[in-house]
């Protein structure tokens, strides 16, 4: 039997690398939240994902056990190592935990010239902290100016402006509120309100209302990180903010609709929906 040597041809050369998204936020040991959601949703839809982990949790689907800051100067080197070589075209921020890493996050932001989506993670979805009390008036003060579009949800706009949000009506007043911290654009989340799962987006002169019916599911874990993440892709890839705001609840909406069971606990979106239908 005669040998025949079979010769392979080197894949194609990339035309252009897709948009570049940096993360910066904790890891979720879990990966249903935090970074690991975030580089999900990144490459389900269509961005490169790039991190600066600003503190590790020991977590699963029962709840966070542990969390452990980074040193700050950690932080700034991961941030500053990709933004000096490979570049980025938007950045999202979620769980900063202490006032010293919103700080140093809040001065990296302001050396770049991107859209930045500012998830103001204060608690997790099993109700654990994730953001100490002397951080939150950074947040306010420092983070949220930062802020292209803010993603809080309606403890969290409790938490930065005092607003109770009890139904759909109050969501106006507590984008104003949260819009006088300084974020250009706030996505106000009204998912924990009866009915519908409306939001709020607002630059205060545009007002869109983001409805999707509400979905009786047990599997809700990384829904916000998730959020924001989608928000800062679409961002990234030149949609404007109201057209962004729309697509990445359609993707939420559809990553929730197929969240799935892990552990004995909180299962997480299934950020790879739409490749497994």
């Amino acid at each position: 039997m005669n040998a025949r040597s079979i010769r392979s041809e080197p894949p194609p050369e990339p035309s252009s690398a897709p948009p570049r998204v940096l993360t910066i936020a904790g890891s979720d040991s879990g990966g249903g939240a935090g970074i690991q959601a975030d580089l999900k949703t990144m490459l389900a839809l269509g961005v490169h994902g790039m991190s600066a982990i600003v503190a590790v949790t020991a977590q699963n689907s029962l709840g966070v056990h542990g969390v452990w800051d980074l040193p700050p100067e950690a932080v700034r080197a991961q941030i500053r190592a990709v933004v000096a070589d490979i570049g980025v075209d938007a950045v999202k921020t979620g769980m900063l935990s202490s006032a010293a890493l919103v700080s140093l996050v809040a001065a990296e932001l302001s050396r770049l010239d991107v859209p930045v989506v500012v998830d103001p993670v204060s608690v997790s979805k099993h109700g654990d902290p994730l953001l100490s009390p002397e951080a939150v008036e950074v947040v306010r003060t420092e983070l949220m100016p930062r802020a292209t579009i803010a993603t809080p949800n309606l403890d969290e706009v409790r938490l930065l402006t005092g607003v109770e949000v009890l139904d759909v009506a109050d969501l106006p007043r507590a984008a104003e509120a949260m819009l006088a911290l300084g974020p250009r654009w706030v996505l106000v989340k009204g998912g924990h309100l009866p009915g519908d799962a409306v939001d709020l987006l607002t630059d205060g002169t545009t007002e869109v209302v983001l409805r999707s019916p509400r979905l009786d599911r047990r599997h809700t874990h990384g829904t916000g990180c998730t959020l924001a993440s989608a928000i800062a892709a679409h961002l990234a890839q030149g949609r404007g903010h109201v057209e962004a705001a729309q697509a990445a609840k359609a993707y939420v909406s559809g990553a929730l609709a197929s969240g799935f069971p892990l552990g004995a606990g909180i299962g997480p979106v299934d950020h790879g929906y739409r490749h497994r239908r």
